[in-house]
C-alpha cells in the first residue's frame, strides 16, 4: 500500500487519482500508524516552503517522515521534494528535512526566461534510477515552479534546461523527489509512478 501523507499542504487527490488509474493500493493519510504499515510513500506539496514545513512539524509526522524514509521507498513531489533538502531561502530561510544535501533557491535562468517555469520540459538523464526504467531520455514531463534544488550532481538522476541545468529528479537512498508532477504529466508520469510502485 501506497501511504499519500497529508499534512495540510498537499495536491492529495490528483496524486491519488492517477495511483487509482493505475490500480494501485493507496490511502491518503495523517496517522502515524498508517504510514509506519505502509510500503511505500508520498510526500505531495503545494505553495510555500515554509508554510508547508510549519504544517509538517505541527503535525507531529516529521520524526516518523526520517525514520521511514531510511526504511521504504519515498517519493517528494513539487514542494514535497523541495521539502526533503536542509534549507529553503523562499521567503525567507527555513529548514527542511534534511533528508537529501542541498539548499532550494529562487530560479535565475539564463536567457530572459520567466519565473516560475510552468509547463513542459524535457528529461536529461544525469544517472541511472529505477523511477525511470523504460523510460528513454528527452521524455517531457510538467513542471510548476519558482524556486530549484542547489545540491551536488550525485544526488541528481535528472535535469531539465531551463535556462540553466534545474534539478528535475533526485535521490539518496530509499529517497527519490520529483520536482515536476508526474500525475499530471501523461504516459511518462505514470510509468514513473508505477516504477515507484514496483520498488
Amino acid at each position: 500500500m501506497i501511504a499519500i501523507i497529508d499534512y495540510g499542504s498537499g495536491n492529495l487527490f490528483s496524486v491519488q487519482n492517477a495511483l487509482n488509474y493505475l490500480g494501485l493500493e493507496n490511502k491518503i493519510t495523517s496517522d502515524k500508524a498508517e504510514i509506519v504499515n505502509a510500503d511505500r510513500l508520498i510526500l505531495p506539496g503545494v505553495g510555500a516552503f515554509g508554510d508547508a514545513m510549519d504544517k509538517l512539524n505541527r503535525s507531529g509526522l516529521v520524526d516518523t517522515i526520517k525514520s521511514e524514509a531510511a526504511k521504504k521507498p519515498f517519493l517528494g513531489i513539487c514542494l514535497g521534494m523541495q521539502l526533503l533538502f536542509e534549507k529553503s531561502f523562499e521567503f525567507g530561510e527555513f529548514s527542511g528535512l534534511s533528508l537529501i544535501k542541498g539548499a532550494v533557491r529562487l530560479m535565475k535562468p539564463e536567457g530572459g526566461l520567466s519565473v516560475p517555469q510552468m509547463g513542459w520540459n524535457a528529461l536529461e538523464y544525469n544517472r541511472e534510477c529505477p523511477l525511470l526504467e523504460g523510460i528513454g531520455a528527452g521524455k517531457y514531463v510538467y513542471f510548476v515552479h519558482s524556486y530549484a534544488a542547489d545540491c551536488g550532481s550525485d544526488d541528481v538522476y535528472a535535469y531539465a534546461d531551463y535556462g540553466g541545468k534545474v534539478p528535475a529528479l533526485v535521490g539518496n537512498g530509499f529517497v527519490y523527489g520529483a520536482q515536476f508532477h508526474p500525475e499530471k504529466s501523461g504516459d511518462t508520469g505514470l510509468l514513473i509512478l508505477r516504477n515507484f510502485a514496483e520498488l
